[in-house]
């Protein structure tokens, strides 16, 4: 028995298609019957399944390709199944045990990752609506860019598959992954699947267009309509999206009607706000007796459907009662895999070579990015204003993307959320992405991405999809920059676990530093200060460093003494520490002058991961310390580092852990006298530092 579609059609369902999709299909009936028959059980964690929608989604995941990529969301649990996933493995995730081969135990029902040979790569996946769409449009970009490259080790042509929910079209991050989408013409299949609800919402009462009318917007995006709940226009209309994708290398959009015949969650029940009309209305549309009818009708017997369904529901019968006596995870376990491993754990290289010109920061930055490029093909620098035209409003991309071609060195629009979550994209399918923010006052609009996606990917995925990212942002105040060009947020970003922190003081650092994050398989934020970049402000010309050679590398978390104090002043309790970053470093060195020999300064270099090490034995050693930041002072991370201070060095303090910083204000203002007034300076730090020795 075979189905065709059209008398112009050559493409053939075969039987056997049929018959497994249906026995799928029985097996998620029964999931979603056995889960609401033990509640108890069943509802401790949050879930979500797919009745209504296995239609659509059996389509897709009999279809997709070992060498296919795909982000899902939490009620695709049909196309799990449709890959090969067994039921057991999922109700391991569903009851948070430790053989989650998810992850763990870490997440929720349906929140897959995998990477497993004969299944597509499928990446972490936050439980945020639409947030998948911008790394999946990262990763079908960075499958294009492979692709241009020749590095692509595939025979065949992989795509990327978004679903997505017709409710989270609405999100701004989703329209910035359909204009990437569009604009770099990338193999991308946007699933949406509309059931006409947003958790108690109506599609009415959401938006004014469903997807498929808000894609139209889209310049280049081709779409398809599709009944979601018939499995044979379902299967024939993905099969025709993928040949099209896989051929033409650009993105289709494919909208597909669906029923919800489950709850929204196991935490939202569907008689809470769901009338009777409505819940009759979607019945009639259910996937499972559609594919009955088709089956009979092509020949099938009603007995032999029968044994195929017993056999179904016994499989999934026998896997629950398995995965409840699973057994937990191990307590030990909760720290396992905040960060993947670093392979660089030494200073290595020349810090001044003979005959070594000095360089300033901007220029340190520019070559060792262009030295990463030129050794690593898999390695991708964009953001706003990098591309052939400015290279960077501070010119630390300049000539690149003539050197290395727009493919590899471009700009993106301005879109900050894409900027940073396409690089978990990037990442998933072996690019190494290089980003920039322009400032730091505009990375907010990344934050979503930052802290849902690339934070949490090591540890929600037990190690599987660390995410290396490493993003640039220029930070800080001088001469005028006001108040959305002079914004220090490292306070901010400390407070996400999962990211690491770096934020050099001078040339060699900078370039050393940022070889090393490259090199790490986990996001790294590097900072810099941009009134550092060229020395020109007073004070800051030891910001300028002779260039290290081009294997110079300082491992991540490695702090340095840049001024040592005086033995016989440590010895008669008459010295003190500092301890600051970025623009504190050359405020401290200033103040330092009138106490000489008094003064011990340590550049952190790296927030996260911090050198507690070397912090404690400056405590121990001058028993006064003295934290410098440019940041407004009332709950940063100096003050939190003055607190852990005290808490853990009590004993060795002959002082209270002093702290420095901006006033506490919301924005740096416009004028330079008012600037002045906010800001610490080498002045305001002499005299706290005056009073610190004087204890």
């Amino acid at each position: 028995m075979s189905i065709t579609q059209g008398a112009n059609t050559k493409f053939i369902i075969d039987s056997e298609i049929l018959l497994k999709a249906y026995s799928l299909m029985c097996s998620a009936h029964r999931m979603a019957e056995i889960y609401d028959e033990n509640k108890a059980i069943c509802s401790k964690y949050v879930h979500s399944t797919s009745r209504g929608h296995e239609a659509i989604q059996l389509a897709v995941g009999l279809q997709l390709q070992p060498y296919d990529y795909a982000c899902l969301y939490y009620r695709d649990e049909s196309i799990l199944l449709g890959l090969g996933l067994e039921p057991y493995e999922m109700m391991l995730q569903l009851m948070a045990k430790g053989d989650d081969p998810f992850s763990g135990g870490r997440s929720y029902y349906n929140h897959p990752s995998l990477k497993r040979e004969g299944f597509p790569i499928i990446p972490h996946q936050s439980s945020a609506t639409g947030m998948q769409a911008i790394p999946a449009t990262g990763m079908a970009q960075g499958v294009a860019y492979l692709e241009s490259q020749g590095l692509l080790v595939e025979e065949e042509q992989p795509l990327v598959l978004c679903s997505l929910g017709d409710g989270s079209v609405t999100e701004g991050e989703v329209s910035e992954a359909f204009q990437m989408a569009v604009l770099k013409k990338l193999p991308i299949v946007y699933l949406v699947q509309d059931n006409d609800w947003g958790i108690s919402a109506t599609g009415k009462e959401m938006r004014n267009m469903d997807a498929y009318e808000f894609a139209a917007g889209f310049k280049g995006m081709k779409r398809v309509k599709v009944d979601g709940t018939d499995f044979i226009d379902s299967y024939l209309s993905i099969d025709n999206a993928f040949q099209y994708v896989r051929k033409e290398r650009v993105p289709i959009l494919v909208h597909a009607k669906c029923a919800l015949l489950g709850h929204h969650t196991s935490g939202v029940r569907k008689e809470w706000y769901r009338g009777e009309k409505d819940l009759k209305d979607h019945a009639q549309d259910d996937p499972l007796p559609k594919l009955i009818n088709h089956l009979i009708e092509f020949g099938e017997q009603k007995k032999d459907l029968k044994k195929i369904e017993d056999k179904a529901t016994k499989l999934v019968n026998e896997a629950f009662e398995k995965a409840v006596d699973a057994k937990d995870p191990h307590p030990d376990s909760v720290d396992l895999h905040e960060f993947a491993p670093t392979p660089v754990t030494d200073e290595k290289g020349v810090r001044n070579p003979p005959k070594s010109e000095k360089v300033v920061m901007v220029d340190a930055a520019l070559h060792a990015v262009d030295e990463i490029l030129k050794k690593h093909p898999e390695a991708l620098f964009y953001g706003q204003d990098v591309g052939k035209r400015l290279g960077g409003v501070f010119r630390e991309a300049a000539n690149l993307a003539k050197k290395y071609g727009e493919d590899r060195v471009f700009n993106t629009p301005i879109q900050e959320a894409y900027i940073v979550g396409s690089t978990t994209g990037m990442s998933a399918v072996g690019c190494k992405p290089i980003v920039e923010i322009q400032f730091a006052d505009y990375v907010w609009l990344g934050m979503n991405q930052l802290v849902e996606e690339l934070s949490k990917s090591c540890y929600l995925t037990m190690g599987k999809f660390p995410v290396q990212s490493l993003i640039r942002i220029p930070v800080g105040a001088y001469t005028g920059g006001g108040p959305y060009h002079s914004g220090s947020i490292e306070s901010t970003l400390l407070t996400i676990r999962g990211i690491k922190v770096v934020y050099p003081s001078n040339a060699a650092d900078l370039k050393g530093l940022f070889k090393a994050a490259f090199y790490d398989p986990n996001p790294v934020v590097m900072l810099e200060h941009k009134g550092l970049y060229w020395s020109k402000v007073p004070g800051t010309n030891d910001a300028k460093t002779p260039e290290p050679d081009g294997d110079y590398i300082i491992p991540l978390g490695k702090a340095n003494i840049i001024q040592s104090a005086d033995k016989e002043h440590e010895e008669t309790g008459k010295s003190a520490g500092i301890i600051t970053y970025g623009m504190g470093v050359y405020w401290s060195k200033e103040a330092s002058k009138i106490f000489p020999g008094k003064v011990e300064i340590m550049d952190l270099r790296c927030l996260n991961p911090l050198d507690w090490d070397a912090v404690m034995a400056s405590t121990k050693k001058h028993n006064k310390i003295l934290i410098v930041t440019e940041e407004p002072l009332m709950n940063s991370f100096a003050e939190s580092l003055a607190g852990r201070i005290s808490q853990h060095c009590f004993q060795d303090l002959d002082a209270p852990v002093m702290t420095i910083g901006a006033k506490n204000l919301p924005a740096v203002p416009l004028n330079v006298d008012l600037e002045r007034v906010m800001l610490p300076n080498a002045t305001k730090v002499e005299e706290i530092l005056k009073k610190l020795l004087d204890y």
